[in-house]
């Protein structure tokens, strides 16, 4: 009996975040659809090929780590983006957009060198 204690609280505690959360391409995709508009797990499900189901279990997992956030309208649920949890991974893609950036910098004024000869 207390191992099994053991083992609710250890799955309470085992948050997952946000970069597992985005690993999967339906999750990703359902970042997307909620960006714009809150929507409910139904309207959500009405987007891919899946079942209700398997769209539930990755909004389990975009809910576990913090991504989005429920807003009860009697008896629906509506699913919204939580940015405060997108930092992270605003701070990690960080470095590779300045680099990006450099490189459309350079670009532009090889092209503009070209242009003007």
């Amino acid at each position: 009996m207390q191992l099994n204690g053991c083992l609710i609280l250890k799955k309470l505690y085992m948050r997952r975040d946000v970069f597992q959360a985005i690993a999967d391409p339906t999750r990703r995709a359902i970042i997307g659809y909620i960006v714009n508009e809150p929507m409910t797990p139904n309207t959500l499900a009405e987007q891919f090929s899946t079942t209700r189901q398997a769209v539930s279990k990755h909004i389990k997992v975009l809910d576990e780590c913090g991504l989005l956030t429920a807003k009860y309208m009697g008896r629906e649920i509506y699913y919204q983006i939580n940015p405060k949890k997108l930092k992270p991974l605003a701070d990690w893609i960080e470095p590779f957009r300045q680099m990006w950036e450099s490189k459309f910098d350079n670009l532009d004024k090889v092209l503009k060198q070209l242009k003007s000869k």
